[in-house]
């Protein structure tokens, strides 16, 4: 077994891995810088068998003042925000954001994010692995 980088000659295999698996996600840009590590495993006959790719990808957090102003003030703040941010993360080349709410604002403050574009995605199970 041998792990090293990717080259463009493993991206047929990659393919063939990506279109065996049948999930429901289109094959990724890996030639996009956004792809910060690429990395395969070959078999003892130098077939490529796997692969890692890893991409980035953002996490928001929102901090606010809750008394400051009332609540139709603070939502015209967060929606300015949310556009200027999103330009911001646009801009520098992110393909999306994700944001964890706390259980007790999940309800209604995803409200919230959903009248401004974001979706709730339980389609496909989190992990986290802390690297730090």
């Amino acid at each position: 077994m041998l792990i090293r980088e990717y080259t463009e000659s493993d991206l047929d295999a990659l393919r063939r891995m990506h279109a065996r698996q049948a999930f429901d996600y289109a094959f990724p840009d890996i030639a996009d810088p956004i792809f910060v590590s690429k990395l395969v495993v070959e078999d003892g006959s130098e077939r490529v068998v796997m692969a890692s790719l890893a991409r980035l990808t953002c996490e928001i957090y929102l901090l606010m003042d809750s008394g400051a102003g009332n609540s139709q003030q603070r939502f015209a703040h967060l929606v300015a925000l949310h556009r200027a941010g999103e330009g911001d993360l646009v801009a520098r080349g992110l393909d999306d954001a994700h944001a964890w709410l706390p259980p007790q604002i999940a309800k209604r403050f995803g409200r919230r994010l959903e009248s401004l574009g974001w979706v709730r995605d339980d389609a496909w199970t989190p992990y986290c692995r802390r690297l730090r």
